[in-house]
C-alpha cells in the first residue's frame, strides 16, 4: 500500500514527505528529532520538525488515528483548548515492506509542558491548586462543548503558564466522544474518572519521591471534583430574582465573564404572579477576556493573560488626551488600542532579548514586567514606570532565570 498522508493544510504533506516515515518512530534518527520533555503514553510519540513546525508524532492503529484527527478537528471548531490535529499518515512500510503502524501528527503546543516535567523540582501545593483549576475548567469546557472525555487525567494534558496561573490543554481524544449534550450520568464518569487517574498518578509521583511532602494524593483527586463542581454550577444554575431587579441579572453575568465565560444566550421567564424573574444561562462560552483583546487589538493570549493586558490598556487609554468615552468627537477605543499595542505593548516585549525569553509568549513576558512594575512600585512607595520596571527586570531577574528561561524549540 502507498504512503498516504490526510492533511488539514496544503502544504503539510510536502512537508512530512521529508521525514523517515519507513523506520519505526523508536528508530527515528536524532537529526530529525527535536528534544523536548514528553509525557506518559501507552504508544510511541516523537517530537520532530517539519519545515518551521514543531510537530509531536504518535504511532497508533489506522482507524483509532482518523478517529482522533477527526475529533480534534472538531474541538478545533468547538474554540476548545487542545493539540491541533495535522495529519494522518497510513500505508507505512519498512524497507522489507513489512507494514508500520499509522501515525497522528499534532502541532507542538509551544511553551507547553507535560505535568512529569513541571515536578522535575518539587511544586508547592499552591501551585498544584492551580493546575487541578485549569484542569477543572478545561474539563467544564469540554462538557459545556458536549464532550466526554474518557480519560481524563495529569498524562492526557499539556499546561501552560497563564499570567500567574495555568491554562491546560487536551493532548490526548482517543478515548473522546462528541455529543449534542452530555448527560449528568455521562459527567459524573468523566469526573470520576479524573479523581482516579489524577490520585493514582500523584501516588506514583510519591513513591518516586517527587511530591510535595504535604500534598496528600486522594484529597487532590478529591479536588478537581471539587473545583469542577463548584465552576459547573456558577455556569449553568437557575438564578431566581425579585420582579424589577434587573441588575442581578447583569450582576450574574458579569461573575460568569470575571470567570472568563460570555452568556451567549439567557432564558428569562417572569412567574405568574409577577414577584420573581427565573434566570438561566443557556449557552456559555469561555474566553471572554481573550476574544475582547483579540478584537481590541489583534493579540492572541490565554485567558488570564488576556484579562491582565486588557486592565493595562484601560489604564493607559484613561491617560490618553484623546480617550473620550461616550463622546462621538473621542478616539474609538480600537484607535487607541492599537496604539498602545505599537507604542506600549511591542516596545516593552522586545527590551526583552529574544534568546532570554525561553518558552514564554510575549503575553507572558508582558505580564512577568507589569508583575515586576508593581512589585517595584510597592518597595517605592510610588510608581516607578514600565521602563525602569524593564530595566531592573533585566539586570535582577533575568539572570537568576536563565537556567529556567530555556529557549522555545519553535
Amino acid at each position: 500500500m502507498a504512503l498516504q498522508i490526510s492533511a488539514t493544510n496544503p502544504e503539510h504533506p510536502a512537508l512530512l514527505l521529508e521525514l523517515p516515515w519507513q523506520l519505526p518512530l523508536e528508530q527515528w534518527p536524532e537529526e530529525y528529532l527535536v528534544p523536548l520533555p514528553r509525557g506518559i503514553s501507552r504508544h510511541v510519540v516523537r517530537y520532530a520538525r517539519a519545515g518551521d513546525e514543531v510537530i509531536a508524532v504518535k504511532e497508533l492503529a489506522e482507524r483509532p488515528a482518523l478517529r482522533e484527527y477527526q475529533l480534534l478537528r472538531d474541538l478545533d471548531r468547538l474554540a476548545i483548548p487542545a493539540v491541533d490535529a495535522l495529519a494522518v499518515v497510513t500505508g507505512r512500510s519498512d524497507a522489507a515492506g513489512e507494514a508500520l503502524e499509522p501515525v497522528l501528527v499534532t502541532r507542538h503546543l509551544g511553551g507547553s509542558l507535560p505535568y512529569r516535567s513541571m515536578f522535575e523540582t518539587t511544586l508547592r501545593p499552591a501551585t498544584m491548586h492551580r493546575l487541578m483549576d485549569a484542569l477543572a475548567v478545561l474539563l467544564v469546557r469540554l462538557h459545556l462543548a458536549g464532550f466526554a472525555w474518557g480519560d481524563c487525567s495529569l498524562s492526557n494534558t499539556l499546561f501552560r503558564r497563564d499570567a500567574g496561573a495555568y491554562a491546560a490543554y487536551l493532548v490526548d481524544a482517543e478515548t473522546g466522544d462528541l455529543h449534542r449534550r452530555l448527560s449528568d450520568g455521562q459527567r459524573d464518569y468523566d469526573l470520576d474518572l479524573a479523581r482516579v487517574n489524577i490520585s493514582g498518578e500523584l501516588l506514583d509521583l510519591e513513591a518516586s519521591g517527587a511530591l510535595h511532602p504535604s500534598v496528600d494524593p486522594v484529597d487532590f483527586g478529591m479536588e478537581i471534583c471539587a473545583r469542577y463542581q463548584t465552576l459547573w454550577e456558577e455556569l449553568t444554575r437557575t438564578s431566581v430574582y425579585p420582579a424589577g431587579k434587573y441588575h442581578y441579572i447583569e450582576r450574574r453575568i458579569r461573575r460568569l465573564n470575571d470567570l472568563g465565560f460570555d452568556v451567549a444566550e439567557m432564558q428569562i421567564e417572569h412567574a405568574t404572579n409577577g414577584d420573581t424573574v427565573t434566570f438561566v444561562p443557556k449557552v456559555v462560552d469561555a474566553g471572554h477576556h481573550q476574544r475582547q483583546l483579540l478584537r481590541l487589538t489583534g493579540l492572541d493570549a490565554e485567558e488570564n493573560q488576556a484579562r491582565r493586558l486588557l486592565n493595562d490598556l484601560e489604564s493607559w487609554m484613561a491617560t490618553q488626551d484623546d480617550y473620550a468615552p461616550g463622546d462621538p468627537l473621542g478616539a474609538r477605543p480600537e484607535v487607541l488600542a492599537h496604539r498602545w499595542v505599537r507604542e506600549v505593548f511591542r516596545p516593552t516585549v522586545r527590551a526583552v532579548p529574544v534568546e532570554l525569553r525561553g518558552a514564554m509568549d510575549p503575553a507572558e513576558i508582558y505580564h512577568e514586567l507589569l508583575e515586576h512594575r508593581w512589585y517595584l512600585s510597592e518597595r517605592a512607595q510610588h510608581d516607578i514606570g514600565l521602563d525602569t520596571a524593564v530595566e531592573d527586570y533585566l539586570v535582577n531577574i533575568l539572570p537568576r532565570a536563565r537556567e529556567t528561561l530555556q529557549p522555545t524549540a519553535d
